[in-house]
């Protein structure tokens, strides 16, 4: 990890660059590793669910047994290939609009892709890009202090949003929203783009990225972001922490370097695919929003934010929420390995679900109730809806 501390934060320690290269990514995050921010999943739940939000506190990260991990480095094998080609995609399409670009990944799935395109853009062009990790938090929008902190360093014009894939689509709202009238483009790039949200993507296949696997120790050891009041002041970057004492358990940069070591395999079909898609139409229809209204009413879930869409985002339910259930496309299942064997080791059951658009869905189980036993719901941001063309 290399420390910096920033005189716009008052000095404050900031996390640097985790685990990874310090050239390969700058965290614009307050430092919180000494807070004690970890709290038991079910209390988690039902503070989320009466109000709390989820960006106050930490789930207890979640450490794979040996059987788990296996899963982990099979299905990195089987997809490296895929990541390494939707990455040179994705890369290719973001340069063609902006020839230098500055790299804003969303902490902290959105940072092994940011990595990602960074090698690709020197791998393939020699460019040396920038990459900063920010903060953006559904219901409370961009971290301001780190954006501003890019801008002052670079032309507005070149900064490019970065996440992993896209579930529902709500962080492409939080990003337009945020950045109105500033002179920052809110597009989002996105490796993989199964809600059919974005336009600048990789493939809009819902595969499994490994990174979704796994919490910190595929996240250069930084826990997701933090803002607290009781931590974070109005001058601070957003929060967060890093482990350290999982060094021994690290994993970060050997998923950097085996997708990074598939590139010249697929620069050829990158070269080809890449102009293909940038002539094909690629505006945004929302079917993923439009299957996730479908699922919640079939379960009479009267909240949308329940429904989490897509192999990383039921992954994300698996490893951080309270699941219900998981649905899976029955023709995706020799995929979902690192599903099944979650699901099973919590005791949640698995649903075949034909017509889904994703690989599979994760529901999560409402824990409190009001009169007459029904679940009570504190998420109106969640009600939004796309315009839908």
């Amino acid at each position: 990890m290399s420390a910096v501390r920033s005189a716009e934060t008052g000095g404050r320690a900031l996390i640097g660059s985790g685990s990874y290269l310090p050239e390969d990514v700058t965290f614009l995050l307050t430092d919180l590793s000494a807070a004690d921010l970890e709290r038991p999943t079910e209390d988690r739940e039902e503070g989320f669910q009466s109000g709390r939000h989820y960006s106050e506190d930490l789930p207890i990260e979640y450490q794979p047994d040996a059987a788990y991990l296996r899963i982990y480095h099979q299905a990195l094998e089987r997809s490296a290939r895929r990541v390494a080609l939707a990455t040179g995609i994705v890369a290719e399409l973001v340069r063609h609009t902006k020839p230098a670009p500055v790299i804003a990944s969303i902490a902290r799935a959105g940072t092994p892709i940011g990595i990602l395109m960074r090698r690709w853009y020197a791998f393939r062009h020699g460019l040396d890009v920038p990459h900063y990790a920010i903060s953006v938090i559904k219901d409370r929008g961009v971290d301001m202090n780190a954006l501003r902190h890019i801008t002052d360093r670079h032309d507005r014009a070149a900064v490019q949003f970065v996440d992993g894939w896209t579930g529902k689509g709500v962080m492409t709202r939080v990003l337009a929203e945020a950045v109105r009238g500033l002179g920052v483009d809110d597009t989002l790039a996105v490796l993989a783009d199964p809600a059919r949200c974005v336009p600048l993507f990789g493939t809009r296949d819902d595969f499994l990225i490994p990174s979704a696997c796994l919490n910190s120790t595929v996240s250069g050891l930084v826990s997701r972001t933090v803002l607290n009041a009781e931590h974070i002041g109005p001058d601070d970057f957003h929060g967060a922490k890093f482990y350290r004492e999982l060094l021994p358990h690290d994993l970060s940069q050997h998923f950097i370097d085996t997708i990074v070591d598939r590139f010249d395999e697929v620069a050829d079909e990158v070269e080809a695919a890449w102009p293909r898609l940038w002539a094909a139409d690629r505006t945004p229809t929302w079917e993923g929003w439009a299957a996730v209204e479908r699922i919640a009413e079939r379960f009479d879930i009267p909240d949308v934010i329940m429904v989490k869409p897509g192999v990383g985002e039921a992954t994300r339910v698996l490893l951080r929420r309270v699941p219900w259930r998981i649905l899976v496309a029955p023709d995706r299942l020799d995929e979902l390995a690192h599903v099944l064997a979650l699901a099973e080791a919590r005791g949640v059951p698995v649903e075949e679900m034909a017509g889904l658009p994703f690989s599979c869905v994760g529901l999560v189980r409402p824990v409190r109730t009001g009169d007459g036993g029904k679940p009570v719901f504190h998420t109106p941001a969640a009600r939004w809806r796309p315009e839908t063309p």
